[in-house]
């Protein structure tokens, strides 16, 4: 059977038990056990998190599929800022891009060097659970920025606190030709098939998982895979998949919004050169998906023969989203469209009803405090997320914020950054944005503003700002710039209420 054979019936099966559950504004689940309190021993997490993925590609990924049927996907999960440092900072933190400092890539407002330099590294959800006695080990990307053998002042090559396990790897984003700091010691990987970076961190990460069920210690495993990243480079096994495969044409494609802001407009219809590059991209992008798919079974097969899969949640999400031909956009990321924003998650574990979606504001500032509260740690109050226990454990979502905050620096000259925009794919200025199940509303630097009808219109086609009225801008200014002036999880917390 061929792989697109496989994927076409997993697909098939996979909405079928999902259909009812994806209708409906939110969770509607019947009581069950409240939060890990009931398992004997605290829980394992293992959280993969991919690097560019867009919804468009959870069609090719049958292990995430399965994982959806099992647990539970969010609909209308956002990350504050549709680029790589921003949004893993928020990750690790829980808190917003204007808590972090860390608003890009490089430079004096973001990336490892900021993160780092300012402290932010004691303060993780990783220095949480291991000060409860968590092993924890993180595989793969880090921050744009960070550098294997670099010391940082130290003797040894760095490694950041609150890790028990470190491979980390600098530019793995070829797949091969990198080196991984494995635990302040440096090891460098070639160009043979067994050295396809994804492959190693599964066979890292089960060995990980292996060894602590056997120490009998609650265990944190975070795989930040650099796939599907461009290049886009696939495990050699897959580079042959899905020959002829195309980028979706969906209503955006090769479209301008109407009434589109001022660094988007006037752009002329994509080439027919371009249209191939897009088609070409999408499909190395799911040919190097199928690596991440092989690496989540490799995960779940560790966990149940170790004899920990039952107590064990397993995460997956992506950094950001990603447009491909959206808009008239070459392939990227940044804008505060749902391309770009609003990406997958899906948990399952102990207490969560399987097959189930919710639509709530749920955000990557959600995660730390969701990860700390499994483990038992405490949550700071300059924490700006909260906890996703109430949802995944049965509660209905109403009483959930409504929501989410979206900032973003630019436009991105930063020279050697593997995020730089290429010509035409899409660099916008500076911008705030509150997106809700209902809408997004976004405030650029230069005054000009955007507003989208989600229920009206989903695809994001016709910017009608210009027909709010005065009290309903005010209403929206007032609430955009309470989100952005929060800085604790009470207030942040209050702000996402509108």
């Amino acid at each position: 059977m061929t792989r697109t054979r496989r994927l076409l019936l997993c697909t098939a099966g996979a909405t079928a038990a999902l259909v009812a559950a994806v209708a409906g504004a939110h969770v509607t689940l019947a009581a069950t056990r409240p939060a890990a309190a009931a398992a004997v021993a605290p829980p394992n997490i293992v959280f993969v998190l991919t690097d560019d993925l867009s919804w468009n590609l959870i069609k090719y990924l049958p292990q995430v599929q399965k994982l959806q049927t099992q647990g539970m996907t969010f609909n209308d999960y956002v990350v504050t800022d549709s680029l790589c440092c921003p949004s893993r900072s928020s990750i690790f933190s829980g808190r917003f891009p204007h808590d972090t400092g860390v608003f890009t890539n490089g430079g004096n407002d973001g990336g490892f060097d900021y993160f780092h330099g300012h402290g932010e590294e004691a303060h993780t959800f990783a220095t949480a659970l291991q000060a409860k006695g968590y092993r924890t080990a993180m595989m793969g990307k880090y921050l744009n920025g960070y550098e294997p053998a670099n010391t940082e002042g130290g003797t040894l090559p760095y490694v950041p606190p609150g890790w028990s396990e470190w491979d980390v790897a600098g530019n793995g984003y070829p797949e091969f030709n990198y080196d991984l700091n494995q635990n302040h010691t440096v090891v460098h990987y070639g160009s043979q098939p067994q050295d396809y970076l994804t492959d190693v961190l599964a066979g890292k990460g089960s060995t990980f998982i292996a060894n602590s069920a056997a120490a009998k210690k609650p265990f944190l495993l975070e795989v930040a895979t650099f796939a599907p990243h461009a290049p886009y480079t696939p495990a050699p096994r897959d580079a042959g998949d899905f020959p002829g495969l195309t980028a979706p044409r969906g209503p955006a494609f090769n479209t301008l919004p109407t009434n589109a802001p001022p660094w988007l407009a006037g752009r002329t219809p994509l080439t027919a050169a371009e249209k191939q590059n897009i088609d070409t991209s999408f499909r190395k992008r799911a040919q190097a998906v199928q690596a991440v798919d092989k690496l989540i079974g490799t995960l779940r097969a560790a966990l149940t023969n170790a004899g920990v899969a039952g107590n064990t949640y397993v995460v997956f999400s992506s950094d950001n989203g990603y447009h491909m031909g959206e808009y008239r956009l070459n392939p990227g990321k940044m804008t505060a469209f749902d391309t770009d924003i609003r990406v997958p998650l899906v948990v399952a574990g102990p207490g969560i009803a399987a097959g189930r979606s919710s639509t709530s504001a749920v955000a990557n500032i959600d995660l730390a405090p969701t990860f700390q509260q499994l483990g038992g740690a405490p949550i700071a109050s300059t924490v700006d997320g909260h906890s996703l226990l109430p949802l995944l454990h049965g509660g209905s979502g109403a009483n959930w914020r409504t929501a989410n905050l979206v900032e973003h620096h630019g436009p991105d000259t930063t020279a050697g950054d593997p995020d730089m925009p290429a010509p035409n794919s899409g660099n916008p200025p500076s911008y705030e944005a509150i997106r809700t199940h209902a809408y997004t509303y976004v405030e650029y630097v230069d005054g000009s503003k955007e507003y989208y009808d989600h229920v009206n219109d989903p695809n994001e086609l016709h910017n009608i700002v210009g027909t709010l009225t005065p009290a309903r801008l005010a209403q929206l200014h007032t609430a955009l710039t309470n989100l952005e002036n929060c800085h604790s999880g009470t207030a942040c917390w209050s702000a996402g209420h509108v």
